[in-house]
């Protein structure tokens, strides 16, 4: 079914399964696609539980034993899957213990952002297994063909990633990069609007090519990270040179009508007498280098500056939970979600303080249930690690669009 795997030939007809839950018309499926969907779903139960068992993935989905077998077996075909034992004690013979095979498959993820580039490469597993960033304020489309020429070999080299076994690569750049106005964003900076990224990166990325909304991708990422599953509707907050944020429910992300869900950037800044301010003037790392470059500070994250620089982050710490406090508040009322997760360019422990410090503004507020405020378990390179899950979701992990017919 999933044929040769670094193909450009992609499963379920043309439909990507991040894009949308539902389709807006009424859609069945067929048998194919449920076979597809209960494949996808057990690599998933296996490889979110190493050493499972048969019967404990049967138990799980709701599949037959016969079912779990055959696609159990057919996995292992597949160079996916094997076996690393028997689970020892119980009565009767001793179940065998599966595990994902890390090297069966492996993806590619790249964020562009106004401050810098990254790549990594991504296993099976979700292990990154190699990254390369570089510091670069405003890159332009040439700058990031040298950086994906110059890191691509070095970095499937050091991961030990077989080009063959490559799903694609995933690419998350924030939406209208060209376009919003940022401190000391060059005149030509708008050539990235209207530019095919795909295309433009085709002739150096062999495999197919998935485009998304960095701040979409790294909440596509969490969502799949293990720990996820005892938060499976959070909405996620990515604070890069600008703020985005991603709304997953059960585990799916939701864009919107126009596919622009989650903008809490441009939401207005209610918290101080900042007339056509919006949240991201504030938070956001281009609003907090700024503040440093006032102060005659490096406009730099380096543990060895931070010391200096305690003063400006304190204060910009306590006005971006000021800044954030009405959004969040929006959001625990409308979505009721399990947890609001911080993730970003920040280094770990400002994320912490800042979530701290939200969650103290937000205890005076009346909410019908307190909504918990938390680092994000992928922070730093979320949407570099969030775009290679992309190419994942189109093969091989399971989403509730696969069941979705492509007729509209």
């Amino acid at each position: 079914m999933f044929g040769k795997l670094g193909s450009r030939r992609r499963i379920g007809d043309s439909i990507a399964p991040h894009e949308t839950r539902l389709s807006r018309s009424l859609s069945g499926t067929n048998l194919a696609r449920a076979g597809d969907y209960n494949l996808r779903t057990v690599l998933q139960a296996i490889r979110l539980n190493p050493g499972t068992t048969r019967v404990a993935i049967a138990a799980q989905t709701g599949l037959t034993a016969p079912t779990i077998a055959n696609i159990t077996g057919r996995l292992s075909e597949m160079d996916l899957v094997h076996t690393i034992g028997r689970r020892q004690g119980g009565r009767g013979q001793p179940a065998l213990q599966l595990e994902v095979n890390a090297d069966g498959a492996f993806a590619i993820g790249l964020n562009i952002d106004r401050d810098h580039l990254t790549m990594v490469t991504l296993d099976l597993v979700g292990t990154v297994r190699s990254r390369a960033t570089r510091d670069i304020a405003f890159a332009s489309p040439s700058d990031v063909s040298a950086f994906v020429a110059e890191t691509l070999a070095p970095l499937i080299a050091e991961g030990g990633v077989g080009r063959d076994r490559v799903l694609g690569v995933g690419i998350a750049m924030p939406d209208d990069l060209g376009s919003i106005a940022l401190p000391h964003r060059p005149v030509d900076y708008d050539r990235w609007t209207g530019l095919d990224i795909a295309a433009h990166l085709a002739p150096l990325l062999p495999w197919p090519i998935h485009v998304d909304n960095d701040a979409a991708a790294a909440a596509l990422g969490e969502a799949q990270h293990g720990g996820a599953f005892d938060a499976p509707s959070f909405f996620y907050l990515l604070i890069s040179a600008g703020l985005g944020g991603g709304l997953v429910i059960d585990r799916t992300y939701h864009r919107g009508a126009h596919a622009r869900s989650g903008e809490i950037g441009l939401m207005p800044d209610l918290s101080a007498d900042r007339r056509g301010a919006v949240v991201q003037d504030i938070v956001s790392l281009s609003a907090l280098f700024a503040r440093l470059e006032t102060a005659g500070l490096p406009a730099t994250l380096a543990a060895t500056e931070l010391e200096d620089a305690a003063d400006v982050i304190d204060r910009w710490l306590a006005d971006s939970a000021e800044a954030l406090v009405q959004p969040v508040i929006a959001i625990a009322c409308l979505f009721d979600p399990d947890a609001v997760l911080i993730g970003g360019r920040l280094p770990m422990p400002l994320i912490g303080r800042l979530a701290t410090g939200l969650t103290e503004r937000l205890a005076s507020a009346r909410l019908p249930v307190r909504t918990p405020v938390l680092p994000a378990a992928m922070a730093q390179d979320a949407p570099a690690i969030g775009a290679a899950i992309l190419p994942f979701l189109a093969r091989l992990l399971p989403s509730d669009a696969i069941l979705i017919q492509a007729g509209r």
